[in-house]
């Protein structure tokens, strides 16, 4: 008998403990389990999947309603600073406008003040000249008379 045979002999009653012990069915066992263990794995990986799928989704629709908000934010904004610009222009034309009116009117006023006083001036001037000229001349009743005739004629014309 040489090691071949005892070889043989000896993975035959290998296998009979094996088959004994039912260790093929353990396995299978074992396997069975352990597959149950991983589709139950895979399936909870793909619900997972999804849900995270689905949840990026809504993330990313969030997010772009966010953006369409934004922008429509930003674009009133720029809508009311145009406003606010178009109305500050307005308003400081107008002031302007209004300032030059009254500078016009504040120096037309002092023009007939100054016409005014210059002709109040030269009627005295002349009043007092007339006088001066026909008090040398006349006497003092004539002169009298002259004095007032000329000083209506003057305050006639100023009128």
């Amino acid at each position: 008998m040489d090691a071949t045979f005892w070889a043989l002999i000896a993975l035959v009653i290998f296998l009979g403990v094996v088959i004994y012990y039912r260790v093929p069915g353990m396995i299978g066992k074992s396997l069975d389990e352990r597959a149950a263990k991983i589709r139950n794995e895979l399936d909870e990986a793909q619900r997972l999947r999804e849900e995270a799928h689905q949840l990026l989704g809504e993330y990313q629709r969030k997010r772009k309603e966010a953006e369409q908000e934004a922008s429509e934010i930003i674009a009133a904004a720029k809508r009311e600073a145009e406003t606010l610009v178009e109305d500050a222009h307005k308003k400081s034309e107008e002031y302007v406008a209004r300032r030059a009116a009254l500078a016009e009117l504040k120096i037309s006023q002092a023009e007939r003040d100054a016409v005014a006083e210059v002709r109040s001036i030269a009627v005295d001037v002349a009043t007092e000249a007339a006088r001066a000229v026909l008090a040398g001349k006349l006497d003092a009743k004539a002169s009298a008379d002259l004095f007032r005739d000329s000083l209506k004629a003057v305050q006639s014309k100023l009128q």
